[in-house]
């Protein structure tokens, strides 16, 4: 005779075990910044400029000074500087016939802020 084993088999309680992909912190608005920042910022030469600049702190650093530090001419140097400006990353100054270059204040607190986990508040 045949045993059914179909009605041995118990049941379990579904549990729900993750966070609904619905739910984002990150606005339409906040990811599309994000996508501008990081397309400026997916070049080794423009990271490499980011990093003189962090370097440099507030000070400001001429267009020329670039050109021996990433080993390219003078319009590669200008067009990634100006990625980087239309990005929101950087503010130029033009002083006699060269620029300089410097980060825009706030701005690398704006990314982390928007790349930061949400504070959980415990109960």
């Amino acid at each position: 005779m045949p045993i059914d084993i179909i009605p041995m088999v118990k049941k379990l309680p579904l549990i729900e075990c993750c966070t609904p992909l619905s739910i984002s912190a990150l606005s339409p608005d906040d990811a599309a910044e994000l996508e501008r920042l990081f397309k400026a910022l997916a070049d080794r030469h423009r990271l490499q400029i980011l990093n003189c600049l962090l370097q440099a702190g507030e000070d400001s650093i001429c267009v020329c000074d670039f050109e021996a530090i990433l080993g390219v001419k003078q319009p590669t140097v200008s067009h990634h500087l100006k990625q980087l400006v239309d990005a929101g990353l950087l503010e130029r100054e033009k002083r006699g016939t060269y620029a300089y270059y410097r980060l825009k204040p706030g701005m690398l607190d704006r990314v982390g802020a928007l790349l930061t986990e949400p504070t959980v508040i415990a109960a």
